[in-house]
């Protein structure tokens, strides 16, 4: 074995340790997310009243399977959003026309998986609304 492959093999090896830190540091972030972004507590809001919705109208396994999705969705692209602005911010701290649309579109992404995350929403349960009615 050649003395690279083995320095390679040293610095690569798998670390427990290494990787739960890699899960520690996944969570601060999105502690600090939740903490500090009131979007995301209407997200948040809007979650649990679609999982209180789903059990209260029995939603099968597949559409529970869409509803977290659409969840995940959301709260993901409201992450992206909030990292790209953050980020926007670090990079460019003074007003710029072109900073200022990245962080638009970046909001439009996260206005988009909200409207995809909706119209799931009323596929699934405006059915079971009008069934009740």
């Amino acid at each position: 074995m050649e003395k690279k492959d083995y320095l390679y093999r040293q610095n690569n090896k798998f670390s427990l340790k290494k990787r739960a830190k890699s899960f520690v540091y996944a969570f601060k972030g999105i502690g600090v997310f939740v903490i500090t972004q009131h979007n995301v507590w209407i997200h948040l809001v809007a979650a649990i009243l679609v999982i209180v919705f789903g059990f209260v109208f029995n939603v099968n396994f597949y559409e529970w399977c869409l509803l977290v999705f659409a969840i995940g969705f959301v709260l993901t692209a409201e992450i992206f959003n909030t990292t790209i602005e953050y980020f926007v911010d670090f990079v460019s701290p003074e007003l710029n026309k072109k900073a200022g649309l990245i962080k638009d579109m970046a909001a439009g992404g996260v206005l988009i998986s909200a409207i995809t995350a909706a119209i799931i929403g009323i596929i699934i349960f405006l059915p079971k609304i009008i069934f009740v009615l």
